[in-house]
């Protein structure tokens, strides 16, 4: 029987592991939307249960549009995950969101071409409420472990719109001022998928966004390099994983019930007679307690 977790993260550029995941065992699956990025890490941290995926690949081995969005989200969901930890490098938008600050977004703007982002389809129609994309629950204790540490290196931004572009190129710099002229706060490449599908998988998720620059807007700072990025990817990882190891604390001792774990509820159109078997086993794990 695979290991059960409830609390899922996902680790983006330059957080590839967490160092203080003990006991661990790799975890490879298939689901029914092909193979994840890479091997499930499932392990414990102080005793806690989790399961981590490198989004990338831990060779870093996927550029954003090829990344098995539906793949890794079901994957996280055949482990019992039920609230989702996304960590995701982004660059700012804005002057007062400086390079290492922590952002945690309420909202998205999807500027991305072509990318599947639900897992319905095939003679089942659903459309899930997604005004509110992230779980306002698991924000609130992602802020509350960010200030709990104190870290004086940690400046915390609790809200902000996250525009999700196509990459893998960055912007230039019309596109950025265009993003800054809608009010949004960073700009990143992945999390905008991952949030639809989680929500549609019924689990809990939110963003810890992870400012490596000031995108190409910045006349201070002329324009995004691999460098600068690289650099700041380390340091904002190590500040990462400890924030992720507070907040899988109190999600511990204080689970909750989210709206997301019931978002299907009402989601569904097509009568359940009229879903193909096919379709019907191939969601299963989605959908089957509305059947």
């Amino acid at each position: 029987m695979v290991t059960q977790a409830k609390i899922g993260i996902l680790g983006g550029s330059g957080l590839y592991k967490m160092d203080a995941l003990k006991d661990v065992q790799e975890i490879h699956l298939d689901t029914p939307f092909g193979k994840p990025s890479d091997a499930f890490i499932v392990g414990n941290l102080e005793g806690i249960t989790v399961a981590f995926l490198a989004r990338h690949g831990r060779s870093h081995h996927l550029i954003p549009s090829e990344l098995p969005f539906r793949a890794n989200i079901y994957g996280m969901k055949q482990l019992g995950v039920e609230y989702l930890i996304s960590a995701s490098a982004v660059g700012s938008l804005k002057e007062e969101v400086k390079p290492l600050d922590m952002v945690i977004p309420d909202q998205f703007i999807d500027r991305t071409h072509g990318r599947i982002s639900t897992f319905f389809g095939e003679g089942v129609v659903a459309h899930i409420s997604f005004g509110h994309p992230v779980c306002g629950q698991l924000t609130s204790i992602l802020a509350e472990a960010v200030e709990s540490l104190q870290l004086p290196e940690i400046k915390l931004h609790k809200g902000g719109t996250y525009v999700c572009m196509e990459g893998p190129a960055f912007s230039t710099i019309a596109e950025s001022n265009l993003y800054r002229s809608w009010g949004a706060s960073v700009i990143g490449m992945t999390n905008l998928q991952e949030a639809k599908l989680a929500r549609e998988a019924e689990i809990a998720y939110a963003t810890l966004a992870l400012v490596t620059d000031y995108d190409c807007w910045h006349p201070d700072h002329d324009h995004v390099t691999v460098e600068m990025i690289i650099d700041n990817l380390h340091r904002n990882a190590i500040n990462a994983q400890k924030v992720i190891l507070e907040t899988v604390k109190r999600l511990d001792k204080n689970p909750f019930v989210s709206e997301a774990h019931s978002a299907l509820k009402y989601a569904i159109l097509t009568p359940k007679e009229q879903i193909s078997s096919e379709t019907k086993e191939k969601l299963a794990l989605i959908i089957s307690k509305y059947l």
